[in-house]
């Protein structure tokens, strides 16, 4: 079994898996808990909004060093930490609280575990690429559908642990989650890591890179597909009880679950059928359902039509990321590990800046978080343009 493990690519992409799965964690775990740390620890909505902020903005500043040090270390140490990294943030989050003031023992974990959510965001997706299969468009997009069937598991499991144990338990499934990452680190530890630049491409030096246009409209896609996302995945569940007045366990399921299994299907029906349908055209449709998705939850007034918004959100947004991580090597290949960390980066930048527009914004609006997803349409809008000209955009 162990010398199957160590041979066959499947067992890479397995494990690949397995790492979405725990970014997806690291990234919608507290968001479940929102509410509960404002009620249990007198935390404000702008302070609340700093969870998710200081996550992406830790992730951003891991991809940016990442440019320089993942070639020189290895993949397989750097991927290892990660997972090790995610383990110790989600735990932290149950402890550290209890041994230093609580936002402080909160910001700590979340810093923890986002060092490895970012190096996990850096590395899965060129350890795919790498892996000798056909048809990468389709096992790209399959890889990420598995971010959202990790949000989708997560927020099942975790809605059926509170409705059992109460909310008070919230740090025992903190413990719970923090064993997913830890049994990834065993995988990694075996499986083959294939070289990220084919062998006779050339690597393209990074000052090089930086000198295609197409570079940076690929960068300003991925921070246009990370807002996009994130600002609804994040809000969905506090905008669910709040805006839209429904239970916390009503909240979680129609709205960060629902938006999981939609941005999930979105993905895997993609991987499914990418030989028969254009990846341009395919994004293109789902800007333009994401703005109608983003004024359907903002403007409808309506409890379920507001749910549908944030639901079918999930759809439209599903092909953003992997989309553009699958167009990247067609334009520019020999991008090598540091155009994979730099779309990272401006993804992540993204995952931050959306969800923070939408808080700041509707802390601005005496908490009203229509206004925050009003806002937020600015991201598919613009994913919308720049999808449209990138065919003008090759050099």
């Amino acid at each position: 079994m162990l010398a199957s493990i160590r041979k066959s690519y499947n067992h890479t992409i397995y494990a690949s898996y397995g790492g979405y799965i725990t970014q997806a964690i690291v990234n919608n775990f507290a968001p479940l808990l929102f509410l509960t740390f404002m009620a249990e620890f007198d935390l404000t909505i702008d302070r609340i909004t700093l969870i998710t902020t200081v996550n992406f903005v830790v992730q951003l500043a891991v991809d940016a060093v990442a440019v320089k040090v993942v070639d020189r270390i290895g993949y397989r140490p750097c991927i290892v930490a990660a997972h090790m990294f995610a383990a110790l943030g989600l735990a932290g989050l149950a402890f550290f609280p209890m041994v230093m003031p609580a936002f402080a023992g909160i910001m700590a974990a979340v810093v923890l575990y986002a060092i490895g959510g970012g190096i996990i965001e850096v590395l899965i997706s060129p350890i795919v690429e790498a892996c000798p299969t056909d048809a990468k468009a389709s096992a790209m997009s399959l890889l990420h559908s598995f971010y959202c069937w990790g949000h989708v598991f997560l927020v099942v499991v975790s809605t059926a642990f509170f409705a059992f144990f109460g909310m008070d338990s919230w740090r025992v499934m903190a413990c719970l989650w923090a064993l997913v990452p830890l049994a990834n680190i065993f995988y990694f530890m075996l499986v083959p890591i294939y070289p990220i630049v084919a062998e006779g491409t050339k690597q393209l030096p990074l000052r090089e890179l930086l000198g295609k246009r197409v570079f940076w409209l690929l960068l300003v896609m991925m921070v246009c597909a990370g807002a996009s996302e994130q600002a609804m995945s994040q809000w969905s569940s506090a905008f669910a009880e709040k805006a839209l007045g429904v239970s916390k366990t009503i909240g979680d399921l129609a709205g960060p679950c629902a938006f999981a299994i939609f941005m999930g299907t979105a993905r895997a029906l993609y991987g499914k059928f990418a030989d028969r349908v254009p990846l341009k055209a395919f994004m293109i449709g789902s800007s333009a359902l994401c703005i109608g998705c983003y004024l359907l939850a903002a403007l409808s007034g309506n409890a379920l039509l507001g749910l549908i918004g944030c639901a079918a959100c999930g759809f439209s947004v599903g092909i953003f990321w992997p989309g553009t991580f699958s167009i990247a090597p067609g334009v520019l290949p020999g991008g090598g590990t540091a155009m994979y960390a730099l779309m990272a980066l401006c993804g992540d930048l993204g995952c931050s800046g959306g969800p923070t527009l939408v808080g700041f914004v509707a802390d601005g609006a005496g908490g009203e978080l229509r206004i925050g997803l009003l806002a937020a349409i600015l991201f598919p809008v613009l994913m919308l343009a720049l999808t449209a000209g990138l065919k003008q955009n090759k050099e």
